[in-house]
């Protein structure tokens, strides 16, 4: 693998891997794993949403995987991240259902080990339903290496609850509780849970003012309400 300025990244005699796919519950930050794998390697990033791939007429989502691949050479080193994986690269049915989820997935087995070299691009996939995938593409040269990005633990919590609260003026909240009240939750799920806490806060000191404040500080009792709303959605 080389960067954009040509330096080689990895260790003599070690290829790079050729792609990978992420797991894990939606909210987890597969997405910015995604990114970190892309700024880290200083590739460039191609995101593709896997629904948009999908087109009903007959060769058209072959040829968008083909422009893909061809777009990804040019822009080399380039890393594609596929969303939703599942959406194109589902298992493979005899009969029965549409025909181009299943001439995606062929495509998508040309491209990755094919005739056609492809070096200094990388594919990562991100799905929440890993047995959804079609399994030819999981073997070796194609998304082989699977990373699972499961639900945060404490210290993880701990860690995202920090970063989030850097946003906003908190005051008197105990983190420690927080974080235990979290137990359960993805990582998106706390943020919107902060987020919705400074909300609380903004309507508060509006309909006390009756105009909007300048600056809001965020307590624990909106901290708590922001965090029912978001408990009571997760059942």
């Amino acid at each position: 693998w080389r960067g954009r300025d040509g330096e080689r990244r990895g260790g003599r005699g070690m290829g790079a891997p050729a792609g990978g796919l992420v797991d894990g519950p939606p909210g987890t930050g597969k997405r910015l794993l995604a990114r970190a794998v892309a700024a880290r390697t200083e590739a460039n990033f191609l995101r593709v949403d896997g629904p948009e791939l999908l087109n009903k007429f007959v060769g058209e989502s072959e040829r968008a995987v083909r422009e893909l691949f061809d777009r990804a050479r040019e822009a080399a080193p380039v890393v594609i991240f596929f969303d939703e994986l599942d959406a194109i690269g589902g298992v493979r049915t005899e009969t029965g259902g549409s025909q181009a989820p299943a001439r995606v997935v062929s495509q998508l087995l040309t491209e990755l080990d094919g005739l056609t070299p492809r070096a200094d691009v990388v594919v990562l996939g991100a799905t929440n339903r890993p047995d959804m995938i079609d399994p030819a593409l999981l073997r070796p040269g194609r998304f082989d290496r699977q990373v699972e990005v499961p639900i945060p633990d404490a210290a993880a919590r701990a860690e995202i609850i920090a970063i989030h609260m850097r946003e906003g003026s908190f005051e008197g909240v105990d983190v420690d509780a927080l974080t235990d009240a979290t137990a359960g939750l993805s990582g998106s799920a706390i943020a919107a849970t902060l987020q919705e806490a400074r909300l609380l806060t903004f309507e508060a000191a509006v309909d006390e003012a009756d105009a909007a404040p300048t600056a809001v500080t965020v307590t624990q009792a909106h901290v708590d309400a922001a965090l029912a709303q978001m408990t009571a959605t997760q059942r």
